[in-house]
Formats: structure tokens, C-alpha cells, sequence
């Protein structure tokens, strides 16, 4: 007897991108200062074109904090549907009820498991590498506009191989036709990138 066919299962890389843009990621990480202080800096990645959606800065991160900025981060109903994060303590009582009454479903990884949090430790490290290792942080404001200049560059000019060599902002291919190449500083020298330009 011949068995009917079942129809295929969609694959690994179709589930991903069916639920790619229901997803984001949580993550702190810690810069000093030249004053000896620790800032800590609450990040918050969309995974679908890998965008930090938001970001701040403080020196004491609570729950309340924390649950303060998760709204910040999605009003007005623009939540996602799940949200990634660590165990750590600062999520406590106050942000999980803020995420459950938003309607964003958490999914916890694993104690000491950075790598199920790929994304959001990838972004760190770039954060890390391309611009804080790179300046002296005088304080709070100082660090603000630091990651505020770089994360312009980041969504407008830094190329991801995830995209296909695109910027979480996409932009258009440039022609020979619309001037010759030219260096654009940015941030005061730190970042540089290059476009053409009309003469």
C-alpha cells in the first residue's frame, strides 16, 4: 500500500525568519570611568535587523529602573512578542510583572550561558571593541553621548554580514554616476565612513 505524503515540515532557517521580528534581547554590561566609578549601560536589541531599539546609562540599575526603561523602550502597544534575558537579580519582581501586563513573554536562558543570548553579547562586544575601549569615559552624560554617536554610525554605516553586508537601517546601493568617494569623519574622528559625493 502506498503511504500519502506528508507535506514538508518548513525548515530551521523558516522558522527563524518567520519569528525573527517577534524578538528582542536584554542585556546589561558595565563601562568605568576615569573617576574610578561603574556606569551600567541597559541595552535593548530588536534581532530583526539587529537594531538597538533602546539604551541608558545609570550607576545604581534597579527593578523599578529597569522596568521603567522596558517601557520606554515599547509604548504605546509596540511590544514584541518575546523578550530574551539573563537570571540576573535586577529583573526582579517589579520588571516581570511590567513585561507579563505588556504582554511580552520571557524566556530565560541558562545560569553562565552567554552564548543563548548570542545576539545581544555580539552587539556588546562590538559596543565594546569599536568605541568604549576606545575614549576615556568622563561620566554619565559623557557616556550617553558617546553611545549615542556610535549607535547612529552602527544602525546608518556599519555593515553586518547577517544582512548581507547591510546596515540595520537600510540604504540605497551608490552608483559611479553620483561623485567620487569620500572620507566622512564621525564623533569627532573616532568612526569613519565613506560614500560618494558630488564634486
Amino acid at each position: 500500500m502506498v503511504r500519502p505524503k506528508k507535506p514538508r515540515s518548513p525548515t530551521w532557517r523558516a522558522f527563524l525568519n518567520n519569528h525573527l521580528k517577534d524578538l528582542v534581547s536584554v542585556d546589561f554590561f558595565v563601562v568605568p570611568t576615569v573617576a574610578f566609578k561603574v556606569l551600567y549601560v541597559f541595552i535593548v536589541l530588536a534581532h530583526v535587523r539587529r537594531q538597538i531599539v533602546y539604551f541608558n546609562v545609570t550607576e545604581h540599575p534597579t527593578a523599578q529602573w529597569t522596568a521603567q526603561q522596558i517601557s520606554e523602550a515599547f509604548p504605546w502597544e509596540a511590544a514584541p512578542r518575546y523578550l530574551i534575558r539573563d537570571r540576573d537579580q535586577v529583573y526582579g519582581a517589579v520588571f516581570r510583572k511590567r513585561v507579563e501586563c505588556m504582554g511580552i513573554e520571557e524566556v530565560l536562558t541558562a545560569p553562565r550561558s552567554p552564548w543563548q543570548n548570542p545576539y545581544a553579547e555580539r552587539v556588546i562586544g562590538s559596543i565594546r571593541r569599536e568605541c568604549v575601549d576606545n575614549v576615556i569615559v568622563l561620566g554619565e552624560l559623557h557616556l550617553r553621548r558617546i553611545l549615542g554617536d556610535y549607535f547612529t554610525h552602527y544602525h546608518r554605516w556599519r555593515c553586518h554580514r547577517s544582512l548581507a553586508m547591510d546596515c540595520p537601517e537600510p540604504r540605497l546601493v551608490q552608483g559611479r554616476e553620483q561623485g567620487s568617494v569620500v572620507e566622512v569623519p564621525e564623533a569627532g574622528g573616532l568612526y569613519r565612513h565613506y560614500e560618494q559625493r558630488a564634486a
